[in-house]
């Protein structure tokens, strides 16, 4: 069974986490079921970024981001190479290492469209 790796999170997790995923889930739905309160504004529908997560070992595993995604992305606070909305990413069977990035940009809270 793939294993997710959260580095620490000041506010999520300050002492990290290691999750037992389950192929085929998504990253968000491993890290809210393990007690990882990781942001989901949208309800994991990919009309937002707040899920946004950096796969910093294990991104090729993924499944490739859809245009949609992407287009999200590019609005996502701290975007990186190996940037992925969690609510996308579906797990397969390779380790992974994610970064919750520091900020979010909840355009529903902020009122954003």
């Amino acid at each position: 069974m793939p294993q997710i790796i959260v580095l620490p999170h000041v506010e999520l997790c300050p002492e990290g986490a290691v999750i037992e995923a389950k192929t085929g889930e998504t990253i968000c739905d491993m890290l809210l079921a393990n007690g990882v309160e990781i942001e989901h504004a949208c309800e994991k529908s990919c009309a937002c970024t707040t899920c946004h997560v950096i796969v910093r070992e294990g991104f090729d595993s993924l499944e490739p981001s859809d245009e949609k995604e992407d287009d999200l992305l590019d609005k996502a606070w701290g975007l990186e190479p190996q940037s992925r909305l969690s609510c996308q990413s579906r797990v397969a069977d390779t380790d992974l290492v994610v970064e919750i990035p520091k900020y979010t940009i909840n355009m529903v809270k902020e009122g954003g469209h």
